[in-house]
């Protein structure tokens, strides 16, 4: 197994499970993306003389086999291989010959890793929003089923004024609209091609064209100057984990209201059966684990924004061998938000609220009353407040 950046010297096993950690692994989502920015650098060279129009096809074809074989199944990134960029390009040069060997010519695993990132994190804030699109989809079904029916708001844990189902949707559907936005806001800071930028540094002496692979790979801009591509590692991937901490902790508020409507204290709510689990000891029980994980979500990822933040706080300008364990917390987020906004979907779609346990404290009422004084009596409103103040008063 040779790496790219093999001299021939020998590597400790030890330093290699160290320095891969699980980038084998997490990898896997990257392979698509690193082949088709491949396939771009390729042309780019090719159109630049810089590889033969032979070498190019044989290099767009060998990557295009290799893609498919990874998704069949066909073979898999190991630790030897350390990341994806160091098994495709082994494959390919094993599958090609020498031309496999000039792909690499212009471009640094730094560079190349980063292209790769940006285009997967583009497609993730797109999906992403999709998905949260259609949650706001079940709230609105939701709302259209059962919006009339009247719910206490409540302020300090206590009945405050009247609201209703469709407006404790319209509140959480305005905040998941918000999210929306905010992904696909975030695509202005992943939109930038590093691409040519190499090691940080750029390509002395080889005339790259880095606005032919922008158009290649549908970037909005070349990043430059090239001293801004490592620099800017991290902002896009925290810039999405923020988002994503926003959207996860409206997830976790809605979970909440639910898990109170759900008591019996409350039994404003019933379950489908089909989302609810048993308990060990207790036959009686149907428990709303769901709701309890979607709870505790947002702290995973608020946490896993914080561990971006601090991997790359204080770092020098440069490549640093840190920016690797951005992909861990930045996955793990992605993962979480894409699961917790289909299952909250799932939920919402089997969930009813129950009119006949609802009831509205008398003093819910009393801005309404104090409302009233102002507008048919022509009293100030300060005045109207202590007077159904004083009704109130136990």
């Amino acid at each position: 197994m040779s790496r790219l950046w093999e001299k021939g010297l020998p590597l400790d096993e030890r330093v290699l499970r160290y320095t891969a950690g699980e980038d084998h692994l997490l990898d896997a989502r990257l392979v698509a993306y690193d082949v088709r920015g491949s396939i771009a650098h390729a042309e780019m060279l090719a159109a630049q003389n810089l590889i033969s129009a032979e070498d190019c096809a044989l290099i767009r074809d060998g990557l295009n086999t290799l893609n498919d074989s990874f998704a069949a199944g066909k073979w898999q990134i190991g630790l030897q291989d350390e990341d994806a960029h160091t098994a495709i390009e082994t494959r390919l040069t094993d599958a090609i010959g020498p031309a496999g060997g000039r792909l690499h010519l212009g471009r640094s695993r730094n560079d190349q890793v980063l292209t790769a990132l940006r285009m997967y994190l583009r497609d993730v804030a797109d999906d992403l929003a999709g998905r949260v699109a259609e949650l706001r989809q079940a709230i609105g079904a939701l709302s259209k089923r059962q919006g009339d029916i009247e719910l206490p708001g409540y302020t300090h844990m206590q009945h405050a004024m009247p609201s209703s189902v469709a407006l404790w949707c319209g509140g959480f559907d305005e905040g998941f609209g918000d999210a929306c936005d905010g992904l696909r806001a975030v695509r202005k800071r992943i939109n930038k091609n590093p691409l040519g930028s190499a090691a940080g540094y750029g390509t002395p002496g080889l005339p790259l064209d880095r606005n032919s692979t922008t158009t290649k790979l549908e970037f909005d801009v070349t990043q430059t100057p090239v001293t801004a591509a490592q620099l800017s590692r991290g902002k896009a991937e925290s810039a999405l984990l923020f988002e994503i901490t926003l959207l996860m902790q409206d997830l976790s508020r809605m979970a909440s209201d639910l898990l109170m409507f759900y008591t019996q204290e409350f039994a404003y709510i019933s379950l489908a059966p089909e989302v609810t689990t048993g308990s060990s000891i207790m036959p009686q029980k149907r428990n709303p684990d769901v709701l309890e994980l979607l709870r505790a979500s947002s702290a995973t990822s608020q946490a896993c924004l914080d561990e971006s933040l601090m991997i790359t706080a204080k770092l020098p300008s440069g490549y640093h061998r840190d920016l690797q364990r951005l992909k861990s917390p930045l996955f793990r987020s992605i993962d979480l938000a894409i699961d917790s906004v289909d299952i909250m979907a799932y939920v919402l779609e089997g969930l009813t609220f129950q009119a006949d346990n609802i009831h509205l404290d008398d003093g819910i009422f009393a801005t309404a009353e104090a409302y009233r004084l102002v507008r048919e009596e022509g009293i100030p409103f300060r005045d109207a407040y202590r007077q159904v103040a004083k009704q109130y008063a136990k």
